[in-house]
């Protein structure tokens, strides 16, 4: 069986839960208040203020039953028409192709660095158990872990690029691709270095376990050195935990963009959820909300299948 076809099976497997998220919060959305009050402001009795509130209201129809409403919604949403925005009156899915793109490669540069700290540092740290170097990784490790990105952001943005100037201090939506990865890097390293000192950490327990299992000792019998031992044999098995909590964090990268991308002025995902939620601006918010909720549920299926990559038992056994 492909690829794409499992990849596919395994998205349908998982649709009603997708269809769970954005019912429950539709329904949410549609509880918290009227969102018009923010387009037209508070309510009164002049005839001006009437005649606006009945324009909103064939804009904005919500005098139908929320079930049909949620119906219209899936539908329109279906076909890539997230309705306007309360506020702007702008085109929704115009707001998403803007912020969307931004955010994206925000969070995957941020994992991709932490791949790249977490994985040779968990190595070292398991080849060299209980010495010197280990000790200093693990304390750099919880050091890390327990440094909120608020303070690590603000700290990054003041030495890179406030006092040495090496990156700039806004992000240019107009710049080229060079300046936009330049922009973003402080903001991914923000990211990536907790990520990082959490990834290193269970990559270098499940090493630790690995190197103590029968066919690593063979291994070690037949004169290998360790460097090659951790690499051709410990490595593969012991990736299990790290994909993941890999898969996890991709949805919990969006907490962390809220912040970093207010730190870094990084015009995202980040600070327009904020904003939309604060103005009521209910088509926005659901757009992003299922936007991310698809990415979080796509991203774990593909972590899902890797494992049979990492391991061809887990293939056979799904298979």
């Amino acid at each position: 069986m492909s690829f794409l076809v499992v990849f596919i099976k395994r998205l349908l497997a998982v649709a009603p839960v997708l269809l769970a998220v954005t019912f429950v919060t539709f329904m949410a959305m549609n509880f918290l208040g009227d969102p018009l009050v923010n387009l037209l402001g508070p309510p009164d009795t002049s005839p001006e203020y009437v005649r606006n509130r009945e324009a909103a209201e064939k804009q904005f129809p919500r005098d139908e039953p929320v079930p049909v409403r949620y119906a219209r919604w899936l539908g329109d949403m279906a076909t890539g028409d997230f309705g306007r925005s309360y506020q702007t009156q702008q085109s929704v899915s115009q707001i998403v192709k803007d912020k969307l793109p931004i955010s994206l490669a925000l969070m995957v540069l941020a994992q991709l660095i932490a791949l790249v700290i977490a994985v040779p540092w968990a190595v070292l740290s398991a080849g060299r158990a209980r010495s010197r170097i280990d000790r200093w990784g693990t304390t750099a490790s919880f050091v890390l872990i327990a440094t909120p990105h608020l303070a690590l952001g603000v700290l990054l943005y003041y030495i890179f690029a406030v006092r040495l100037g090496w990156f700039p201090t806004r992000y240019d939506a107009s710049g080229s691709v060079v300046d936009k990865l330049q922009a973003l890097t402080l903001p991914a390293l923000t990211l990536g270095l907790t990520l990082s000192a959490s990834y290193q950490r269970l990559l270098r327990v499940d090493l630790l376990a690995t190197l103590q299992e029968d066919f690593i000792l063979t291994a070690q019998s037949k004169g290998l050195k360790r460097s090659a031992i951790m690499r051709r044999h410990a490595l593969r098995p012991s990736l299990f935990s790290l994909m993941t909590v890999f898969g996890i964090q991709t949805g919990a990268l969006i907490g962390g963009t809220l912040v970093v991308e207010r730190i870094f002025t990084v015009p995202g995902v980040g600070l327009e959820i904020p904003a939309a939620v604060i103005r009521d601006d209910y088509p926005t918010v659901l757009a992003f909300v299922v936007i991310i909720a698809c990415l979080f549920v796509v991203a774990n299926v593909l972590v899902d299948m890797l494992y049979g990559v990492v391991d061809p038992r887990v293939r056979r056994s799904h298979g």
